[in-house]
């Protein structure tokens, strides 16, 4: 028989989880990032091509989250992998509620002029970097303050673009998609045609010759239209749910719900990398989803 005592004890355990979870999601895990590593195996990466590549991926800059402090610590820890070539995968500024200071994107780049690797740093956009920039969003057109602040500190900024790269010798292409959801605070009572910047075709039409491509895309939503000729697309936007019970992330900002929430994702022999992030989106929370730098290896003697 369930007694009134059983109840209250049952009520008083249910609230001390709760607390407990609130302080560790709050107060814990959004505090220090890891490393993620991944060395997929492409059958369309040459296999004496090795490239080490750092994604840094929603950083959400705001006091007291992610102050430039971290972000520098940040910095340093990505370029502590001695990656050949590092790349921004968007949402650089943050607009939930629970901020104290939002930083200015010319501060936030500044600490990202530090990033180093032999084969550069390059950047796309989110749709926060969108949002940011009201008189754009309205306008329909950039650049927006995101993007002239990573140019002024030096890092070039793709909106479907591509540029050929090379290492040793031999020739790949890295191409950046601009952002899907640029415009979608403008399209609620539109029509949901004309949300973003992209242009995947017209991306894909900058690619010269047979070379290899890498492909940057903030929101994952794009992958199914991505065809083979791409080794690796990689990914952000998702923070793999933020939130994740034992795996499962309740709410996943895609419209293909979790399949594409978070790792190492492969579809009909096409690959997917979406990083976890490293900042917060709508709460200052994360469990299960800690944050993360993540470091590709591509081809190499084991791959």
């Amino acid at each position: 028989m369930l007694t009134r005592r059983a109840l209250l004890k049952a009520a008083a355990g249910l609230g001390l989880t709760s607390f407990g979870f609130t302080g560790y999601a709050l107060g814990v895990e959004p505090w220090a990032h890891h490393i993620t590593r991944y060395r997929p195996r492409l059958s369309g990466w040459p296999q004496d091509l090795h490239l080490r590549i750092a994604l840094v991926a929603d950083v959400h800059a705001c006091e007291p989250w992610m102050d430039l402090e971290r972000v520098e610590r940040i910095v340093a820890d990505t370029n502590a992998l001695s990656p050949d070539l590092i790349l921004l995968l968007g949402d650089y500024m943050a607009h939930h509620r629970f901020v104290r200071r939002t930083i200015p994107a010319s501060e936030w780049a500044r600490a990202f002029a530090g990033f180093r690797a032999p084969l550069g740093v390059h950047a796309i956009l989110g749709n926060h970097d969108w949002w940011d920039d009201v008189e754009a969003v309205r306008r329909r057109h950039g650049p927006v303050r995101a993007r002239r602040a990573l140019e002024a500190a030096g890092i070039p900024v793709y909106e479907n673009d591509a540029k050929r790269l090379a290492k040793g010798g031999r020739a790949f292409w890295l191409a950046g998609l601009g952002d899907q959801l640029a415009f979608r605070r403008l399209a609620r009572s539109r029509a949901r045609a004309a949300t973003g910047v992209d242009d995947l075709p017209g991306t894909m039409a900058k690619i010269s010759d047979n070379a290899p491509v890498l492909l940057m895309a903030h929101e994952p939503d794009i992958f199914p239209k991505v065809s083979r000729r791409v080794a690796v697309t990689f990914s952000g936007h998702t923070h793999g749910g933020q939130v994740a019970l034992a795996g499962f992330a309740p709410i996943v900002p895609s419209r293909y719900g979790r399949r594409f929430a978070y790792g190492h994702i492969v579809e009909e022999g096409r690959h997917l990398i979406v990083s976890g992030g490293l900042g917060c989106s709508g709460m200052p929370l994360r469990f299960g989803v800690p944050p993360e730098i993540v470091l590709v290896e591509l081809g190499g003697r084991d791959a």
